[in-house]
């Protein structure tokens, strides 16, 4: 007898119907023999609807106080679910995030793991129970509650399926699995059998939703087997492992895009050898994370330096700079939003140069600006205007033929 976390998004419990229809896959794997831990996030789309109800109230509220409102949505979840598998006669027993023993850093809305104590669950299983755990949320060790940001309820499943040493863990979502790109955009995109945890974890950093980034580190740090399958339909879905053979001609794997993104440019700083570490130790202070960088080298006293960052970050990042002015000796901030970044991720690219030069003709062809490039040895990222987003990922998912080219299927 093994020990199987899943994890269920918010779209699969987004209604009382699909809660049964958990309870009843949940039940199947117990009835081959595993022991259940059980992740689930909010019911379908509460958390905006909670974001809404704070917004109405404050526009600025207080970090601390999101924290206690947001891990609302997925307590009423938890319970909801045991309340299903209880009724089908089924023992289980619920649990927040803290009282599940995730202990995170002492940050607000976009917490790390810093340890999980596995005691309560392993006694709960041990005792023959399945186990409903709240993802998304943990504790400080002075009892703060705490959250993980969006998507964390994939780095709660992960990091449980670690700390108890699972068999497995399984990210039951609304897509069959991991694509070539987002199916809702490109109709030729095509799901993959098998992709490394190293061009996974570079897609979920860039844009692609299927999985969050922090449950992908821990995946490969604690050498988790994770799979991403469809919580509606019986099918296998998309394994992340730690090498992928490589399929001839797959130089390309997968193709990953995010809207809202500004680029922000602190114009006339001292060109000396503090100037970028004062910047971007200044932003990390203040949870400010930063993406592709630019600087404009030259042998004047002065220099600009380019970042990007999520819209969203947009008024904080100005607050904060101007905060700092003094300390940072610059002239002037400019902005631009309405941008987008468009990335191509693939491990056959160490071996095969020319990717990059092949991706910026292919847009350069179809009349597309790029503003920012940002590469390593599996991506190469472009920051361009959002009017042009969809194209771009249309245009290059034809160019490396992602849409052709045969995977063998590997058994889930």
């Amino acid at each position: 007898m093994g020990i199987v976390v899943q994890k269920f998004g918010g779209t699969s419990v987004g209604s009382i119907e699909r809660i049964k229809n958990v309870a009843n896959r949940v039940i199947n794997t117990v009835n081959n023999g595993d022991k259940v831990v059980v992740v689930v996030s909010a019911m379908g789309k509460s958390t905006d609807e909670l974001v809404s109800l704070a917004k109405g109230i404050s526009q600025k509220p207080s970090k601390r106080e999101m924290d206690m409102l947001l891990t609302t949505g997925e307590q009423v979840t938890i319970s909801l679910l045991v309340m299903a598998l209880q009724e089908k006669g089924y023992d289980a027993v619920s649990l927040t995030g803290w009282q599940a023993g995730i202990i995170t850093e002492p940050c607000h809305s976009d917490a790390r793991i810093n340890n999980f104590n596995e005691t309560r669950i392993s006694s709960h299983l041990a005792a023959g129970k399945i186990v409903i755990v709240a993802g998304f949320q943990g504790v400080t060790d002075d009892g703060e509650i705490t959250t993980l940001g969006r998507g964390g309820s994939d780095t709660t499943a992960v990091a449980l399926a670690a700390g108890l040493k699972a068999d497995r863990c399984d990210i039951f979502t609304d897509v069959t699995g991991v694509f070539t790109t987002d199916p809702r955009v490109v109709k030729g995109a095509r799901k993959l059998s098998s992709i490394s945890y190293d061009e996974m974890l570079e897609l979920a950093n860039l844009g692609a939703g299927v999985l969050h980034p922090r449950a992908v580190e821990f995946a490969k740090n604690y050498h988790v087997k994770l799979s991403v399958r469809s919580s509606m339909v019986e099918e296998e879905g998309t394994i992340i492992e730690e090498e992928v053979s490589m399929e001839e001609n797959l130089v390309v794997r997968g193709l990953a895009f995010e809207s809202n993104v500004t680029k922000i440019s602190v114009c006339s700083m001292p060109n000396n050898l503090s100037g970028l570490s004062n910047l971007f130790t200044t932003l990390a202070a203040n949870n400010i994370n930063v993406d592709i960088i630019i600087q404009n080298v030259s042998e004047s006293e002065n220099t600009n330096i380019s970042f990007s960052i999520h819209s969203e970050k947009l008024a904080e990042t100005l607050e904060v700079l101007e905060a700092n002015r003094k300390q940072l000796q610059f002239e002037e901030v400019r902005y631009e939003s309405g941008l987008a970044k468009v990335s191509i991720v693939g491990s056959g690219m160490i071996s095969n140069p020319g990717v990059a030069g092949q991706m910026f003709k292919v847009l350069s062809d179809n009349g597309i600006f790029i503003k920012m490039v940002s590469t390593s040895e599996i991506k190469v990222s472009t920051v361009l205007d959002q009017s042009d987003m969809v194209k771009a990922v249309e245009v290059l998912h034809e160019a490396f033929d992602l849409a052709n080219v045969k995977i063998p299927q590997i058994n889930a």
